[in-house]
């Protein structure tokens, strides 16, 4: 092997498995190994029982091999075998370890055939097996037998797929002699997940069985479907020699005078054999994990990077310290305030890149939902004027009033101002549930102890719901002042004199505004039929007074421009077939929107993209739609002015509109402001200044600090982890990999195949080679042109840019 170094890469590996295999992380490090992989009856168990020297596997119909067997072979003076399930139990008759293999088979899997990926570590020492660690995995099958699931095919696929994607593990395709080549279930997988044919190892059983006048020296000569690393032939004992308990050294020496005897393999016995394949096999692994050994150190020392930090906290610890206990209560408590004030602040150490929250959800409330659902609250035109001519006639009762009266005009507005109730102790449940929100996040670095983290909900979230009333009643107060006194004297109001020119006044603000941008984003058009694309995303552009949507974010190629101009907004429902959020706009004439559509459908991923965007209509003067009940409807289509009511409801509705601003000002800029005074402020200064006492009153702080179980498990997997990662750097260390070894195999080449003048002629000493099935060719025929056959690279590795041919160069022999 080059040195003792090398000699140990094997058991090094061995141990560094058993380590990872105590703690459950063997499948997450990819260690070295050689999977074994075939069909049903493909010879797989009878090849292992050949290394060992023993029977020792368990035989019978259906599935014999249903979990995953670890077969770590060492090289020992003396004879004995133990499991890592039953560690310090020595094994020295082997029919006990295959009711022992049965049994824990049993254990998991249960008596009814079904399988499981767990896998049973099984050591062998012998003086007769060279170092070697095998994954036995169960045999490809067609038909469920006995309660198998009917996906049993899949499942087995799953299960082998789980070893021999992983670039660290050598595969060794086992196939029959009998059976035609090209449809090898072995061969099939290896190819899937390795297709250059870097970690194949071709194994040809039952060559004793093949019909007569047939043989596999094409394949054994790597000519018929070659693999880079080469196949080598074996010839086990037959079921009638199993049933006899006929010796497995009897077995080998019959094998061997099998190929010294046979015409078509003598001149290459030496190379065929069970011990040939298990000196083969040695090297192969040996060289296999000198070459994955740096990657795998760098993956252990980045495990064990990540896992420092965390196994220092765990290393002092002691769950049963009162001290402990009560300093830690501290620190979570000062760490659950610092979190909340930064989600609510703003912080750049705990940033949210996925949605709004806390303090950022907090803010949209303040200034897009609030101003949107005060929006909502006001009156449509109609609606307005109607209301208003009725105030005023009722007001003249049985006279006819010759002037404005002002009571029509106070009745209008407190009536609007009452309307603004409901929008403001929405706003305030809106905070309130974000808060609760931001309290549970916070709280997520507490669930190490379920009860503190229990308890600090139940006291803040109490202490939020107390606030919420005391909130509600101040925002309600606010509406109540704004009745009391209606302040025709404000400095913003109108006045009567100027509420005729009120309108004018208007549309040239208005026009002032010119096309200013309000709003960039992409939006998708939901609404656009099947026939003519579907639904599309586009980039919109949102003006003071159009609508208009663009190919990309360049804004090069204009779709569509569409203007504002009696355009509304409409909530449509959320399609179970969708998962975005939908919003449309139309035209209050019932004109088209866009092409033949009434509407034109606008969706986006959130709820809050939504509301985002109906705000900036908003404020582009796109309002929500009004819902008015028919029987309003019927009479507003009815209602009628003449011409000295209509010039008096047009200056109360001037006077309100001025005054409603006013107060829609007012309270825009108050809401924020109580909100955060009773609200927010308060319960940030309640968990900075109460939260510890009412936890310490709450009741014994030791019980709040037991820890949950999870918690506890993870601490002892970060320790053992990270102590099985020291140690395996440590082994790792102690081993020198400076040394020759035998190099990979060179791409097969196949050029010979094609057909050249250069190319060798087949051998004229024996008949041709070919799998069971094929019909003899006649002595000087030519070779077989290359066929792609099912295996794709493995057969065609020479063409490819990594793989150079070598015309004039014999095809590789497998290497020493």
């Amino acid at each position: 092997m080059g040195n003792r170094g090398m000699e140990e890469l094997i058991p090094l590996v061995n141990r560094l498995q058993d380590a990872f295999s105590a703690i459950g992380q063997a499948c997450n490090l990819d260690l070295p190994q050689i999977a074994v992989v075939g069909g049903q009856s493909a010879g797989k168990s009878s090849v292992l029982e050949n290394f060992v020297g023993r029977d020792f596997l368990p035989r019978g119909s259906g599935i014999v091999t249903r979990r995953p067997l670890v077969l770590q072979l060492i090289s020992s003076t003396a004879e004995w075998a133990e499991f890592l399930h039953c560690k310090g139990k020595k094994f020295t008759d082997f029919d006990e370890v295959r009711q022992e293999i049965e049994a824990e088979t049993d254990r998991v899997t249960g008596a009814n055939k079904g399988i499981s990926p767990i896998p049973i570590n099984l050591r062998v020492y012998s003086p007769h097996v060279l170092n070697l660690t095998l994954i036995d995995l169960p045999g490809i099958t067609k038909v469920p037998v006995g309660d198998q699931p009917a996906d049993i095919e899949q499942q087995i696929r799953d299960m082998i797929m789980q070893f021999i994607c992983r670039e660290s593990c050598l595969i060794l395709a086992v196939t029959p002699a009998n059976t035609d080549l090209a449809n090898s279930d072995a061969l099939k997988l290896a190819k899937d997940v390795d297709p250059q044919g870097l970690r194949t190892i071709g194994v040809i059983t039952k060559l004793d069985l093949m019909d007569e006048g047939t043989d596999a020296r094409d394949v054994l000569e790597n000519k018929l479907l070659p693999l880079r690393r080469g196949y080598i032939g074996v010839v086990n004992r037959s079921q009638k020699d199993i049933d006899g308990r006929k010796d497995i050294k009897a077995a080998l020496e019959a094998e061997r005078k099998f190929f010294l005897s046979h015409p078509a393999y003598r001149h290459m016995a030496d190379k065929m054999g069970t011990p040939r394949l298990q000196r083969v096999l040695n090297e192969q692994l040996t060289n296999h994990i000198r070459d994955t050994l740096p990657a795998f150190r760098s993956k252990l020392q980045s495990q064990l990077l990540a896992l420092d930090k965390e196994a220092e906290e765990y290393r002092g610890y002691r769950p049963d310290d009162p001290s402990r206990k009560t300093k830690q209560l501290l620190q979570m408590v000062q760490q659950f305030s610092v979190d909340f004030e930064k989600r609510i602040e703003g912080s750049g150490d705990q940033v949210d890149t996925v949605e709004l929250s806390g303090g950022a959800k907090i803010n949209r409330i303040f200034h897009e939902r609030f101003p949107f659902e005060l929006v909502k609250m006001e009156c449509d035109e109609k609606e307005m004027r109607r209301e208003i001519s009725y105030a005023i006639k009722n007001i003249h009762g049985i006279r006819t009033g010759l002037f404005t009266p002002d009571m029509a005009f106070e009745a209008i507005v407190k009536k609007q101002v009452i309307k603004l109730k409901e929008p403001c102790v929405k706003c305030v449940d809106m905070v309130i549930q974000e808060l609760i929100n931001t309290v549970r996040q916070c709280s997520n670095k507490l669930e190490c102890f379920p009860r503190l983290r229990e308890e600090t909900e139940r006291i803040v979230t109490t202490h939020i719901r107390d606030r919420e009333s005391r909130a509600k009643e101040q925002v309600l107060l606010l509406i109540d002042i704004q009745l009391s006194y209606i302040n025709t004297n404000h400095e913003d109001f109108i006045g009567f004199a100027n509420a005729q020119q009120r309108s004018s006044q208007t549309n040239k603000s208005q026009g002032a505004a010119g096309n200013q941008v309000i709003r960039k984003g992409w939006l998708t058009i939901n609404n656009i039929s099947i026939m003519k694309g579907g639904a599309k995303e586009y980039w919109f552009v949102l003006t003071a007074e159009s609508l208009s949507w663009f190919k990309d974010d360049e804004e090069k190629e204009k779709k569509y421009m569409l203007p504002l101009d009696n355009l509304k907004v409409r909530d449509v429902e959320k399609s179970f077939m969708s998962s975005k959020h939908i919003f449309c706009i139309f035209n209050t004439e019932s004109r088209n929107v866009y092409k033949d559509n009434r509407t034109l459908e606008l969706a986006c991923d959130t709820q809050d993209d939504v509301d985002s965007w109906k705000s900036s209509l908003l404020r582009a003067g796109v309002y929500p739609e009004k819902t008015v009940e028919s029987e309003t409807t019927s009479s507003t289509d009815n209602f009628s002015m003449d011409p000295q009511l209509e010039r008096k409801v047009e200056t109360i509705r001037n006077l309100v509109d001025s005054y409603m601003a006013i107060v829609n000002k007012c309270i825009r800029d108050l809401m924020p402001k109580t909100i955060m005074h009773l609200m927010i402020n308060n319960v940030k200064d309640f968990i900075n200044a109460e939260l510890l006492a009412q936890l310490y009153s709450a009741g014994d702080q030791n019980s709040l600090m037991d820890e949950s179980q999870e918690q506890a498990q993870r601490r002892d997997e970060v320790l053992r982890t990270h102590q099985a990662l020291k140690e395996a750097l440590a082994i790792i260390g102690d081993i020198s990999t400076t040394t020759v070894t035998t190099p990979m195999p060179p791409p097969v080449d196949t050029s010979w195949m094609g057909g050249s003048r250069r190319s060798p002629p087949p051998s004229p000493t024996a008949p041709r080679r070919m799998s069971s099935g094929q019909r003899p060719a006649p002595r000087g025929a030519p070779p077989p042109p290359n066929r792609p056959g099912p295996l794709g690279p493995f057969n065609n590795s020479a063409e490819s840019p990594q793989a150079p041919s070598r015309p004039n160069r014999a095809p590789p022999s497998i290497p020493r």
